[in-house]
């Protein structure tokens, strides 16, 4: 299993663009076949900061993500664009 999280900051003006983009994406992500979790949430007392979860069942899963159209459409060519600031942590499941 592949899981991590994703924190990403953007303008107060772009949000309601960002999280029209987001919906999109997480639609499309979700149909994938090694796709377990796809959320997206933004945080109660920032809501300029975005914060995803996402599993997939193993680094081919998400390399196929990475690759998919939606992915390019939604993430690169869409919200990467109006970005801030991005952090990624890979995650180690305990159980």
């Amino acid at each position: 299993m592949v899981s991590f999280t994703v924190r990403l900051r953007f303008e107060k003006e772009d949000m309601e663009q960002v999280i029209a983009l987001f919906r999109q994406l997480t639609i499309a992500s979700r149909q994938e076949p090694g796709c377990v979790t796809y959320v997206v949430h933004t945080v109660e007392d920032d809501p300029t900061t975005v914060v995803l979860y996402e599993q997939y069942k193993d680094a081919a899963a998400l390399e196929y993500h990475r690759n998919t159209p939606h992915f390019h459409q939604f993430a690169i060519g869409g919200f990467y664009q109006l970005m801030r600031d991005r952090q990624l942590e890979n995650l180690i499941a305990l159980g």
